[in-house]
């Protein structure tokens, strides 16, 4: 090989790492400006999934309303959750949604479920829990203006009672409450009123909500209500510093231990941050029960970025993996659990100590990072699990208002077994795009298949997009 080969093969291999720092570089660039779209996305989707009249500035031409995911039915408690995430996206994050000129974007969403919820406690131990019947529903693939299904309306009350749902309600008025404190003092004050007679009613009369209503059971059935009585007190402490609420956490015998996952039935991770805040500030004792919240959730933290002793498992490709069905809503609470967390240390000028090594508030965020990356499109399949976000993303979400065809298109009205034969068993894409919605996403494998019918995979909700809003928020303006 002469001297002149090898000088055109190293001038090559050059080239080639300068071609290739320049091609990352670049998609490190693109990334970082495309959460300030994929935020406005976010929070348009809460837009789309409206119920009830829509007001003049709508924006969205989707019909919908805040109904849990893509059917047409109003479910208390993943909505409450619902409102809890986004509220604390506003309380955490709120310059950097200024920053994005979507905070009001982010308020109006809070406003429009906390008013409904406000509306669903017309008495202090009364709760309405929903709106609709799941069964008959599922039987029936409408535009939620075709509806013909029935709209029974469940509550709780205090021979009916259900703390998870009381209790999750509360911590959502109580939050958003906080959310609104400063741009409209009387209404948070309606909302923290609303907050403590839910919360006094979670309490004095105990219960799950699917014993006292049954139908509810298998479209988010509760696992319990100690985890839900814990989160609501710590954000009724947190938005009032009265002692009762503080009172609860410190005596509590059950702190949750170390969670494998956070999403709409399992708040014992959200619970076990607002504490380790506190501690962190220096404002409780780093011992007890209280240390317990502190240590359960950095373990989860830990196993979060692979640094615990039971590491929660990631795909090949990197994504969080918890559960087969709807498994981004557990990534993106996970991933809201990192950035607020991340923030709280950096505060408190202190890292986290996991198993295999410290974790600096800058590792915690670059994981919650790498997450959002591979949900927008750095992932395995090039693909965003985003609807609407880059140029590959899902077009057959399992969504009734996204699948069929604008009523403001064709008015004629789609029958309940009509909207199966002629939008829900078609192959084509949906004609409707449902910004912003994130889809219940791929497998363990970082497979996915973009089928209307695959509800495991194909079905975005609520849940799923709100942890996110906080998420991007505080990604987009650094």
């Amino acid at each position: 090989m002469s001297v002149t080969d090898n000088r055109f093969r190293l001038i090559l291999v050059l080239v080639l790492i300068v071609y290739v720092n320049l091609f990352v570089d670049g998609v490190v660039s693109s990334t970082s400006q495309d959460y300030k779209q994929a935020l406005k996305n976010s929070l348009l989707y809460f837009e789309a999934q409206r119920s009830g009249v829509l007001p003049p500035n709508q924006r969205v031409d989707l019909v919908g309303g805040y109904y849990d995911a893509g059917d047409n039915v109003k479910f208390g408690f993943p909505m409450a959750y619902t409102i809890t995430q986004l509220a604390w996206a506003v309380v955490e994050f709120k310059a950097q949604l200024e920053a994005q000129n979507e905070l009001q974007n982010a308020l109006s969403a809070i406003k429009w479920g906390a008013d409904y919820l406000i509306k669903a406690h017309p008495e202090p131990n009364v709760l309405y829990a929903g709106v609709g019947d799941g069964d008959s529903d599922h039987q029936c693939w409408e535009r939620p203006e075709d509806m013909t299904t029935p709209r029974t309306v469940h509550k709780i009350d205090k021979q009916s009672p259900g703390s998870d749902l009381a209790g999750e309600t509360a911590a959502a008025m109580a939050a958003a409450s906080l959310a609104f404190k400063d741009v409209d003092p009387k209404y948070s004050l309606l909302l923290l009123s609303h907050a403590r007679e839910v919360f006094d009613f979670a309490t004095s009369h105990e219960g799950r909500y699917t014993d006292s209503i049954p139908s509810a059971a298998q479209f988010y059935s509760s696992s319990g209500f100690k985890d839900e009585l814990l989160w609501a007190a710590a954000w009724l402490e947190r938005a009032t510093g009265e002692k009762p609420y503080m009172d609860l956490l410190q005596n509590t015998q059950d702190t949750g231990g170390v969670r494998t996952m956070f999403s709409w039935d399992d708040k014992y991770v959200g619970a076990q941050i607002l504490v380790a805040k506190l501690i962190l500030e220096g404002k409780l004792p780093n011992s007890g029960n209280l240390g317990g919240f502190k240590q359960q959730a950095e373990e989860f933290l830990c196993n979060c970025i692979q640094k615990g002793n039971n590491n929660v498992f990631k795909t090949s490709g990197g994504l969080l993996w918890f559960n087969q069905w709807n498994n981004l809503q557990y990534t993106t609470s996970a991933s809201m659990a990192l950035a607020v967390y991340a923030d709280y240390l950096s505060a408190s000028g202190q890292a986290l100590k996991c198993a295999s090594s410290l974790a600096n508030p800058s590792d915690l965020i670059a994981f919650a990072r790498s997450q959002v990356d591979y949900i927008l499109g750095a992932n395995p399949r090039n693909s965003s699990y985003m609807v609407g976000f880059g140029s590959n993303y899902p077009q057959q979400a399992h969504h009734r208002g996204a699948s069929i065809v604008s009523i403001k298109k064709d008015p004629t009205p789609v029958g309940c077994k009509d909207g199966f034969d002629r939008w829900f068993n078609n192959a084509q894409p949906n004609p409707n795009v449902l910004v912003g919605a994130i889809v219940g996403g791929p497998d363990r494998s970082d497979n996915y298949a973009d089928q209307r019918s695959n509800y495991q995979l194909a079905e975005p909700a609520t849940a799923n997009t709100a942890p996110l809003v906080g998420v991007l928020a505080r990604i987009s303006s650094t």
